[in-house]
């Protein structure tokens, strides 16, 4: 009986053995209150990291749209004088034209007129100085001609003709004076061409 009785005590034993919990690890994290508010306040920074990242790179993409702008408005004001000033020397150059003829009648009257000096004589050509000079001081420069050797972008041949006496493409005569208002061409020279075979 008491032989059975210390059966029953180790059974009892390896039950309990198998019923009991586990003992608790030492080692294993606990959480304080204090660790909950690391917790929280990291993943506030962590939210505020990325909100003003966010942040930097909506200004950095404010800053680059406002640079294009400034440039775009510079380039604009640039093109905007440009073309301001083409079209101030365009329409120069269109009233200078008109006046052009006006020198050739003066030119024409004065070599046409006697060698003897008159009154008339003499203001005509104070007139026409007076003329000239307005226009030169507009920037209207007359090209030369006779003399030169022929150039197709300041003179217009009219007639070629055959000597000996000149250089070949040398220019005899001058048939209506040519102009240029500052750098731009606004009237060729109508001029006479020598054509000498012998060059």
């Amino acid at each position: 009986m008491a032989r059975s009785n210390g059966k029953t005590e180790i059974k009892d034993r390896e039950l309990d053995t198998e019923h009991e919990l586990p003992a608790s690890d030492e080692t294993a994290e606990q959480t304080t209150p204090n660790d909950v508010s690391e917790t929280s306040r990291s993943a506030r920074v962590s939210v505020a990291d990325s909100e003003l990242d966010k942040l930097k790179a909506e200004r950095d993409n404010l800053l680059d749209r406002l640079a294009r702008l400034q440039a775009e408005f510079e380039n604009a004001r640039k093109r905007t004088a440009r073309e301001q000033q083409e079209f101030r020397e365009y329409a120069l150059a269109e009233a200078v034209k008109t006046l052009l003829p006006v020198l050739d009648s003066f030119e024409r009257a004065l070599q046409a007129g006697s060698a003897e000096k008159s009154e008339l004589r003499s203001g005509i050509e104070l007139i026409y100085k007076q003329l000239q000079d307005a226009l030169q001081k507009l920037g209207l420069r007359t090209i030369p001609a006779k003399g030169e050797p022929f150039d197709p972008r300041l003179h217009e041949a009219v007639e070629m003709v055959e000597t000996t006496a000149a250089e070949d493409h040398q220019i005899l005569d001058e048939l209506q004076r040519g102009y240029k208002l500052k750098d731009r061409l606004l009237r060729p020279s109508m001029v006479k061409v020598a054509r000498n075979p012998k060059h």
